[in-house]
């Protein structure tokens, strides 16, 4: 997935200190529910210079609290009900799916994209499996872009300038513009923060001034791609009461795109996690926006244990990301001990949970943690483990320290989640090439 911080944030992060926009990112939540949660006592928060800061700690305690989960499934239930009146035109990608741009790169589909908020890349790798070209990212925490350059660039050789850039400042967009002034783009992705929306009366604004939804908008405006799909927490489509979600529609629509919206689950596609997000597709061509069809059910879900089971005997190996976690001998007892499903702190949490071996992962959170429980050996999950539950292949290599790592694979979009979105839209591409045959 992208990053959704600015450069200040990033300062803020690494000292361990977070604000009401940060907890609000990383949480999926509201800040009106964050503040909500301050007010009542449930997080703790020190006031500095009129403003709230909330240690690490103080912020995973209140993730693992039972109140955060309750706030979930009110989420879903609203989501639910909205998803019941999506208008969603779901496409057969089957035929498809064997292909692998990532590891064949001979498969091109033709089509050239931009991923804005990258992060690590994990909607670029699902796209590049669809046989998509990434030719421009844009993506500011450091870490990422290491991360990002080195798989793209360095291992797989596509000719693009990657490097740590802030999307709201003028230059950063003039020197995308420039780069891909000489390329058709197909499709421009992204995955924005959602904090900057409030309500002015029963009117929606966005601030410019903490919103990076405005800057996505206006390189579309610019590019004007054949199509653009945006990605985002489920939580989105019950803010400000559906209001955050119409209005974005609505904005696409005045810039000539239609747009149809959906929750996609991980798990259809082939990812060894519960993982659900808000996907929105849009084109310019007036043709039908495909989501595509999933391709596993319950029934045939790839587990948890199918996902990291081959990492089972392998020692330790920095290289390849697979850090172990040094725990005390209390914490070790404890952890053999917890039954599958449950979790350290509470039983309706997935922070410090031991998700059942034959089924798929809880989701994965961007908690610099890395608390998912290995359900069969006395430890948490590595980053390699953990990529894995993300669906990245195992030569996509993070940079930066076990945190950072962490951070990046948590933040990520599952990567065969990206690739049954690219297979998606590919197909609509194909058929504004056709039209034009």
């Amino acid at each position: 997935m992208y990053n959704r911080h600015t450069a200040s944030d990033i300062g803020r992060i690494k000292m361990e200190i977070y604000s009401i926009a940060d907890v609000a990112m990383m949480s999926g939540q509201s800040q009106k529910t964050i503040r909500r949660h301050i007010a009542a006592g449930k997080l703790k928060a020190e006031k500095i210079s009129n403003c709230y800061r909330i240690s690490k700690e103080d912020y995973e305690r209140w993730l693992i609290s039972d109140s955060v989960s309750e706030l979930e499934n009110i989420f879903s239930e609203t989501i639910v009900e909205a998803q019941n009146t999506d208008k969603v035109n779901w496409i057969d990608i089957s035929d498809k799916w064997t292909y692998d741009g990532w590891s064949n790169l001979k498969y091109r589909n033709g089509y050239n994209f931009i991923d804005l908020f990258s992060g690590a890349g994990g909607l670029s790798c699902g796209l590049t499996m669809a046989g998509f070209t990434p030719v421009a990212s844009v993506e500011i925490m450091p870490e990422a872009v290491e991360t990002y350059k080195y798989n793209f660039s360095e291992q797989k050789g596509f000719d693009k300038n990657v490097q740590a850039r802030d999307i709201k400042e003028p230059a950063v967009k003039q020197e995308l513009y420039n780069s891909v002034s000489n390329k058709h783009i197909h499709l421009i992705v992204g995955g924005f923060p959602c904090q900057g929306f409030s309500l002015a009366g029963n009117r929606v604004v966005t601030d410019p001034r903490n919103s990076l939804y405005l800057e996505m908008l206006e390189i579309v405006k610019y590019i004007h791609p054949d199509y653009v799909v945006m990605e985002n927490v489920e939580g989105l489509r019950s803010m400000l009461n559906g209001k955050v979600e119409a209005k974005i529609i609505n904005d696409y629509k005045e810039a000539g795109y239609d747009i149809n919206v959906t929750v996609l689950n991980s798990a259809d596609y082939g990812v060894p996690q519960i993982r659900r997000r808000v996907i929105f597709i849009g084109n310019r061509h007036g043709l039908p926006n495909y989501h595509p069809q999933p391709i596993f059910s319950p029934d045939n879900y790839v587990t948890l244990g199918e996902g990291i089971k081959r990492f089972m005997s392998i020692p330790e190996n920095k290289q390849i990301n697979h850090i172990f976690t040094k725990h005390s001998p209390k914490m070790i007892e404890a952890i053999m001990a917890l039954p599958e499903g449950q979790s350290l702190y509470g039983n309706y949490s997935d922070a410090w949970k031991k998700s059942p071996w034959n089924k798929p992962s809880c989701t994965v959170k961007e908690n610099h943690g890395g608390v998912n429980i290995h359900p069969k050996l006395p430890r948490v999950l590595t980053p390699r483990e953990l990529a894995a539950l993300q669906s990245f292949p195992d030569d996509f290599i993070f940079m930066g320290s076990k945190k950072w790592q962490l951070v990046q694979i948590g933040n990520a979009v599952p990567a065969l989640l990206g690739k049954a979105i690219g297979i998606a839209v590919m197909k609509g591409i194909d058929q504004i090439k056709n039209n034009r045959e």
